[in-house]
């Protein structure tokens, strides 16, 4: 969602606000504006669009200050517009803030601050209400003027907060939306993730719930809710600016998807030692406490949601524990069955995804042990967690997923391996099998990725339908999901996912001559199954592309055209043919010439509900 941007130093602040949103444009935005403490008091220019046009408005004006705040808006309260773009002023214009999250109670806010301090608001936001009631609160103590506001909202937010009596500080406040402080040589940061920050520093504070974070250019002070100074470890970043930066690929996205061959690999061998032993982090699962849990919840949304369902399908075959997979935005509105025996499997690339956050507390709640599966060390589901198994990803800018989602892959195959072994469900001999498919994996990525002209030539031919429907059997209809959901991201183009046996309950109805169909057939176990559905599609002169493993050259005899993957264990193909499908995602999109890497309405982490 939004991203915040603040420095407080000795240069000039305009440069380090704006170098720093243009690494969270990422996250999604529509609007786009920068806040200068200067000599004339608060300086507020903001511009509806991307961040060029913000950088097109200023480029002629000689705007200085060392101390600023900047943001990215993506709308949720009033339409993308210049006066409703981020940062806000109060109306003495005395403050001036950044806002990421969502005020519940605005407008009652609203209401008291116009009656009572005749407050007459200029924008249709939620967020101008935090700049408004700092303002009257303010006392000449800005400290106490933050918390006392805070103590009047109810929501999920992050802000910042620059005022003009007091010059050279920037204090923020979190409250279930992300913030970081960054430690500098002589001036220090606020922002909303790491990427903002690192081409100037590689030392964080990561800033906890319900914390106030005062950054001058000596020092940062954090504080808890009720004013005490608090210590906090500072967390070394081991992402390299590189990491972050397209490196000669055209877009992210792409350059993500050739990634995954060496994220694969990382998050393997961080994991398993020289004896084929899996060592998971820190997770201390004893065999006596797996014995003990009836049920397995895994939570998630979108991509990450779309991973759980192929752990559903291994950790049910490998530890035979009952699995359910629920959406995180549905998962607490239906009184779900947990309890102290249940286990609780949280997936989500960010790990600050609101949904999953509020799933995981309810679970939390009613006590359940929680696993976090997630990318980013240090996040809110991280830290909420009792067992956490981080992805080896490293930083994933395009907004849609491709290495999270197969790094988080591989972290349900070792989870369930070690689960199986651990609770005697599986063979010596099926567990090494297995391993060895997981390790042979990042090679055929690979081999995949050399064939990749094969998929551009047939994104080319097929960019300019309108309807494209994925079906698949097993674990092939999970990777069907993830398939659909890709194509719809980027390209636009209505795509929808199903499972093959389900065709003749009502889809086959829309099946018309050229209606593209992407079958994919790797499981050999209902190959021929898969075939029988691929014949139904075809007889209503669909335009029908396969995805099978090499060596099964029969199903070219009812597919328009066939792409080949390696092949493979049915329980590992999920990490192999969701490639093919990520990259004609992309050359599709490529070809209708959309912001491939930030998608329209889309951003990439979702810190509202």
């Amino acid at each position: 969602m939004c991203g915040i941007v603040g420095y407080v130093g000795g240069n000039n602040a305009k440069d380090y606000i704006i170098d720093g949103l243009k690494k969270l444009e990422y996250r999604g935005y529509d609007s786009a504006g920068i806040a200068l403490q200067s000599e004339n008091g608060i300086v507020v220019r903001k511009k509806e669009g991307k961040i060029a046009n913000l950088e097109a408005l200023i480029e002629n004006e000689k705007l200085y200050g060392t101390t600023g705040i900047g943001h990215t808006r993506w709308a949720t309260h009033g339409a993308p517009s210049d006066i409703n773009a981020h940062p806000h002023m109060s109306q003495d214009e005395s403050i001036a803030i950044v806002h990421n999250g969502i005020v519940e109670n605005y407008m009652d806010l609203k209401k008291m601050l116009n009656e009572e301090y005749g407050i007459v608001f200029k924008t249709e936001t939620d967020s101008e209400v935090i700049a408004q009631l700092i303002s009257v609160l303010n006392k000449g103590d800005l400290e106490k003027a933050v918390y006392d506001a805070v103590a009047m909202m109810r929501g999920a937010y992050a802000f910042g907060v620059i005022a003009k009596d007091e010059p050279n500080k920037i204090i923020a406040y979190r409250k279930d939306a992300p913030l970081i402080a960054g430690l500098g040589k002589g001036c220090n940061f606020i922002a909303s993730d790491i990427p903002a920050l690192l081409k100037y520093l590689d030392e964080i504070y990561l800033i906890e719930n319900d914390e106030m974070v005062i950054c001058t250019p000596e020092r940062v002070i954090i504080k808890d809710k009720d004013g005490r100074e608090l210590k906090r470890k500072v967390l070394h970043v081991n992402w390299s600016l590189e990491d972050a930066e397209k490196d000669g690929y055209e877009h992210f996205m792409l350059k993500e998807i050739y990634e995954q061959p060496k994220a694969i690999k990382e998050t393997l061998n961080r994991r398993i030692d020289e004896n084929d032993n899996i060592t998971l982090d820190g997770i201390t699962l004893t065999k006596e406490q797996l014995e003990d849990f009836n049920k397995v919840y895994i939570v998630a949304c979108g991509t990450a949601y779309h991973a759980g369902l192929v752990g559903k399908y291994v950790i049910e075959k490998m530890a035979r524990i009952p699995v359910e997979v629920d959406i995180a935005s549905e998962f607490r509105y239906r009184d779900p069955f947990v309890d102290d025996k249940t286990l609780f499997i949280a997936i989500s690339q960010s790990g600050e995804t609101l949904d999953t956050l509020a799933a995981l507390r309810e679970a939390k709640s009613k006590g359940a042990r929680i696993l976090s599966i997630v990318n980013v060390v240090g996040s809110s589901v991280a830290r909420e967690s009792d067992d956490v198994f981080y992805t080896w990803a490293g930083p994933e800018i395009a907004v849609a997923s491709t290495k999270a989602y197969t790094t988080q892959l591989v972290c349900m195959y070792l989870i369930a391996l070690y689960m199986g072994r651990l609770r005697e469900t599986i063979s010596e001999e099926y567990y090494r099998s297995i391993l060895a498919e997981l390790k042979a994996a990042p090679a055929k990525v690979e081999k995949i990725l050399s064939r990749a002209s094969d998929i551009e030539s047939l994104a080319k031919m097929l960019y300019n339908r309108s309807n494209v429907f994925f079906i698949g059997r097993g674990l092939d209809s999970a990777v069907a999901y993830e398939g659909s959901l890709k194509l719809k991201e980027i390209s636009y183009i209505n795509s929808f996912a199903i499972a093959a046996g389900e065709l003749k309950h009502g889809t086959i109805a829309l099946m018309e001559p050229e209606t593209i169909v992407i079958s994919l057939a790797t499981q050999d176990a209902l190959f021929e199954k898969m075939v029988s559905n691929i014949v139904e599609v075809k007889a209503r002169m669909a335009h029908v592309v396969s995805i099978a493993k090499e060596g099964n050259t029969k199903i070219e005899e009812t597919s328009t055209e066939t792409v080949y993957i390696p092949q493979c264990a049915d329980e590992v193909s999920p990490l192999l043919s969701v490639v093919p499908l990520q990259l004609f995602s992309y050359y599709v999109a490529r070809e209708k010439g959309e912001d491939i890497d930030k998608p329209r309405n889309l951003a990439k982490s979702v810190t509202v509900e």
